[in-house]
């Protein structure tokens, strides 16, 4: 019998073999122990086989934050098989090209995603199965969650020419293209064990995140990081700011980790005597706002420490010095420059793009997109298309996008995404879509359309037309009809002009007129 021995499965086999009772997951009112960890993940891998899934093939997993996700996940890890975590909003075309583009033979899905699932499922021709959890097996299901852990508990019997990693394919937004697969080529944890070291969590002690587990933030530095750490991982359903430090202090978390806007809105919240009362002693945070950052620390009573990095390929940079609105510095030998934008360095203090390079050399690659992985590596170095500087000092400072994306509720949304569904649209002859800053500092989605002659379509009717069929995050907050969108002399859409324009007397605010979008 063939044995799993990736570096996950052999974490978990250690932490059995020296402690299986101790407690490893939190979840809700639950504990799990590393004994039931390794058990729920053979199952789960002994049921992937019966139900045909073999080493190397895909399985998307379209489910909330639960643990039955991460012993599917686990049990995916422990057959070779390689996980492609889908973001939840997802739905119609983004859906159907993950779905598809990915090759994924299996589908596991909450029963809530069900009809969003099988609504593009005759768009992907190699999904053989679908499991659900927390439904029946009809109307397209194969398998209900149940009869997927109803695996024997044994190890899998597999032939395995190399492991599959930790995280799998995960989907990255592009800029006007739809989501590229990214798949690690290499695998090196030094960077990851750099960072944890800096959060100061110690073995037997509890991370916590309510980020979702598709987001490699999550599934990287929370899950696989208390595994590396031998530490507790408490999981909640979603981020909730006014339940948040009670959660803390319900799993004695001394650690978790921010994105996006969620330092604004934890301290939009009322001001509470307790608020410093807390075990939370580190804030891992990636774009943390200078203005807000102190305050932060001072009113929760814990340290923010800032880093950089991306799913696209493992580079970072790290703050854990306190140096309020810096990404911080390289670590882990990873060779860092600023860039123009024809790969030349260009001195400190200058604006240009980061770009760096791995002492292994090209660590990832995008799925089925060559021209893409060598464009993006190109001279050798991974051009990471966010802008940023470099003070006197050599503190790393982020200056926004240089590719036409946005990025929103801790999300990457494409252009893509936008235009591609509203350009179907009945009263819509093209749209282009653009960010624009938020109070939050993270951005908001405006779309410029042109209508069909004579049409003359209402913003309300754009938007009702997004429902179902794009992300709720990615759906517009600004809308604006114009006669003509700027172009290139070959036909391209002017970005960049679009978001110089910015919001105009002629923009129609979904919220100042209080339209809501519901997560569908």
């Amino acid at each position: 019998m063939a044995r799993a021995q990736g570096p996950i499965e052999q974490t978990i086999r250690k932490r059995v073999a020296d402690h299986p009772d101790a407690t490893w997951l939190k979840w809700k009112d639950e504990e799990v122990p590393w004994r039931d960890v390794l058990s729920y993940a053979q199952r789960a891998a002994n049921g992937l086989l019966e139900l045909g899934v073999r080493p190397g093939e895909k399985v998307a997993l379209l489910l909330p934050n639960r643990p039955e996700f991460l012993w599917a996940h686990l049990g995916i890890i422990f057959i070779g098989a390689h996980s492609v975590p889908v973001n939840t909003s997802q739905r119609g075309a983004t859906l159907a090209h993950i779905l598809s583009d990915s090759d994924a033979v299996t589908a596991i899905v909450h029963e809530d995603l069900r009809d969003a699932l099988l609504s593009v499922r005759d768009r992907c021709p190699l999904l053989r199965s679908t499991v659900v959890l927390d439904g029946k097996p009809d109307d397209g299901i194969d398998w209900d969650f149940e009869r997927l852990m109803d695996g024997a508990d044994t190890e899998p019997d597999v032939d395995l020419e190399e492991p599959s990693g930790g995280v799998g394919m995960m989907y990255t937004s592009g800029t006007t293209g739809p989501p590229k697969g990214v798949v690690a080529t290499k695998y090196d944890t030094s960077p990851l064990g750099i960072i944890l070291g800096a959060t100061g969590v110690q073995a037997g002690e509890t991370l916590y995140t309510p980020l979702p587990l598709f987001h490699g933030n999550a599934l990287l530095i929370s899950f696989i990081g208390s595994l590396l750490l031998d530490a507790k991982f408490a999981l909640a359903e979603r981020f909730s700011a006014s339940r948040f430090w009670d959660d803390c202090r319900r799993y004695e978390a001394v650690e978790f980790n921010t994105l996006g806007g969620m330092i604004s809105i934890l301290l939009k919240q009322p001001n509470k005597p307790d608020d410093a009362d807390n075990p939370v002693r580190t804030v891992l945070s990636a774009a943390a706002p200078p203005d807000r950052w102190r305050e932060f620390e001072q009113r929760f009573g814990t340290k923010i420490v800032e880093f950089y990095g991306m799913v696209d390929s493992p580079g970072f940079l790290l703050n854990a010095d306190g140096k309020v609105g810096s990404m911080g510095k390289p670590i882990a030998n990873i060779d860092f420059a600023i860039m123009d934008d024809d790969g030349n360095p260009l001195p400190d203090g200058q604006v240009g793009e980061i770009c760096f390079r791995h002492p292994l050399g090209q660590m990832t690659h995008y799925h089925k997109l060559p021209e893409a992985t060598a464009d993006a590596y190109r001279g050798g170095w991974f051009h990471s298309g966010d802008l940023g500087v470099i003070d006197d000092g050599g503190w790393w400072y982020y200056k926004g996008r240089k590719k036409e994306s946005m990025r929103r509720l801790g999300e990457n949304i494409s252009a893509w995404e936008i235009e591609t569904v509203i350009n179907q649209h009945p009263d819509v002859l093209e749209c282009g879509a653009h960010a624009v800053r938020s109070e939050l500092g993270e951005d908001e989605v405006k779309v410029v359309i042109v209508p069909q002659p004579g049409a003359a379509p209402a913003p309300e009717s754009i938007l009702d037309f997004c429902r179902g069929k794009m992300a709720h995050y990615a759906v517009p907050r600004y809308v604006e009809i114009v006669e003509a969108l700027p172009k290139t002399e070959t036909h391209r859409i002017q970005y960049a002009a679009l978001k110089a324009q910015g919001i105009t007397p002629g923009t129609w605010d979904r919220e100042a007129v209080g339209y809501k979008v519901e997560k569908v």
